[in-house]
Order: structure tokens, then sequence, then C-alpha cells
């Protein structure tokens, strides 16, 4: 009985400072103009005192150990059902959005995997599933971590309740990877058939932004909501610094997709670890970007809770 006793009243003081952090307005819309000056400026400070440079360092070592089982299972599934050209040149498309650097480390990858036999490629699934539950789980975990910290929030969950939702975050990753390259991959089919050929790659260019935003703001959103310690959040919470943080990272792989092909001399300065080197660059600032975004959230919560 005084265990249970003990364990409501933690439970109970848990609730009470969980509804004491809790914004006291509905939704970021009703913040006056005034207040998102001031939300911004600590939005830079908290980055700062957060180190988050350094926090997003550790996200891309530990995504660095993941990403490759991650592609062993996401080949091995696309693999089971199209040959080596049709998967490596559905990547490759993807090439306006991803460093040249990124995109080269992935196919390779892809090549020694969709190289084997249909056997093979299965035995490949299973066993890369086997690696990504540690690997990738470590991965996720880093990133869950770094938003505990932009939270300001200790993690309390269990070791089962926490593997598994990075797993699942994990996974949501995964299928979200396998949406975009597949509607790359089908899209342009579809309109060959419903299009004039004359405007078909200038209804692709155009509208293949608008789609990748929408993807990335949701898979961000889904992020911002269950990664971090903090249940019981309303969307409407975490929503300006998904959109934020999906604008920043659309911007920030256009652009250096572009300076990586056209003014990047990594292979120069760094050899044949050129490549390495800028997928590494390209994955840390990202990191940087997505653990803002949650920064920016944290503010906007602080700036409500004091009106």
């Amino acid at each position: 009985m005084a265990i249970l006793g003990v364990a409501a009243g933690a439970a109970t003081e848990m609730a009470a400072a969980l509804k004491a952090k809790r914004p006291r307005i509905s939704s970021p819309a009703a913040l006056p103009r005034s207040a998102w000056a001031g939300v911004l400026r600590n939005t830079y400070r908290e980055i700062m005192e957060d180190r988050v440079q350094a926090v997003a360092a550790g996200v891309t070592f530990y995504s660095l150990l993941a990403i490759f089982p991650a592609i062993t299972v996401f080949v091995s599934t696309y693999g089971l059902f199209a040959n080596q050209a049709d998967v490596v040149d559905h990547v490759a498309m993807l090439t306006s959005l991803l460093p040249s650097g990124a995109i080269s480390i992935v196919t390779d990858q892809i090549e020694r995997i969709t190289s084997g036999s249909g056997s093979r490629l299965g035995l490949a699934l299973v066993s890369g599933l086997a690696m990504a539950m540690w690997s990738a789980n470590a991965g996720t975990k880093a990133v869950i971590e770094a938003l505990n910290i932009a939270y300001e929030v200790r993690e309390r969950r269990s070791f089962i309740m926490l593997n598994l939702q990075a797993l699942l975050l994990t996974l949501g990753g995964l299928f979200t990877l396998i949406v975009l390259i597949g509607v790359v991959a089908v899209v342009p089919v579809v309109l060959h058939y419903v299009l004039i050929d004359g405007i078909i790659d200038w209804v692709l260019w155009i509208g293949r932004w608008p789609f990748i935003y929408v993807l990335l703001l949701m898979g961000l959103a889904v992020l911002y909501q269950f990664g971090p310690n903090r249940p019981g959040v309303k969307w409407r919470w975490i929503t300006p610094g998904s959109a934020l943080a999906s604008a920043g990272l659309l911007v920030f792989s256009m652009l250096f997709s572009w300076y990586t092909a056209n003014l990047g001399s990594y292979n120069e300065t760094y050899g044949s670890l050129g490549a390495t080197i800028a997928f590494l660059t390209w994955m840390w600032l990202s990191a940087v970007i997505v653990i803002s975004g949650a920064e920016f959230n944290s503010e906007i919560e602080n700036a409500a809770r004091k009106r």
C-alpha cells in the first residue's frame, strides 16, 4: 500500500507539473505580434545555450550508423519487386534535393544489395531488419534525446516504450521515403498519358516542391509530437516549428545540392572522402534545422505561458 501511495503521489505530481507547463492561451495564433520578436530572440539564445550544433553532431553520428541498415531494409523491400536499374534510377531522381555525395553513397549501397538474387534479397531483408532494430533505433533515440533537450524535459518513458516509439518513428520515416520515391517514379509515367509532352517537365518541376514540403511537414509534425517526452501536447503547438523547419530543410537541401554540384570542392580538399564529408555536412546541418524547429516550438509555448 505504501508503494502504491508513493506511485500515486508521483503520478499526481507529474500531472501537476505537466499542467503547469501547458500554455495559457488557446493557440500560437493568439500570441500578439509584439511577442514574436521575443520568441525569435529566445529561440536563438536557447540554440546557443543548448549547444544545438554539438547535439546535432551526435545525432549525425548515430544517424550514420543507422542509415546503412535502413537502406538495406528499404532496398530489400523495394528490390523484391524491381530490378537494380529501377531502384538506382528512382533514387537518382532526388538529385535536385540531395547533395551529389549523398546520392553516390546511397546508390553504391543499393547496387551492392540489389546485385544479389531474389532469395538473397529476401535474406537481406530479414538480416537488415534485425540490424536496424538496434542501429536505426540508436539513431532515432539520438534524435529523441535532442528533442528532449530542446523542450527541456527528462526522458521518463520505460525502456520498452521508448524503443517501441523509436522503432515506429523509424518505420514511419522509411515509409515516407518509399512514398516519396514511389511518387517520383510513378507520377511522370501517369502525366505522360494525361498531359502534352511539352508541359510535363514544367508541371513536375513546379508540383514536386509542394508535395515534398507537405511530406516533410507531416513527418516533422509526427516527430515533434511523439519524439520528446511530452504526452498530451496539442498538434497546434508543434505546427509552427514543423512548418518553419520543413521550409528550412527544403531550401537548405536545394541550395546545398546546387553548391556541391557547382561550387563545392570537397573532393579537392578531402580526396576520396569528399562525397562522405559532403553527406555528413548535409546530415549535420539538417539535424541543426530539425532541432531548431523544436526550440522554436518550445519558445512559443514559453511565451504563451507568460500571457
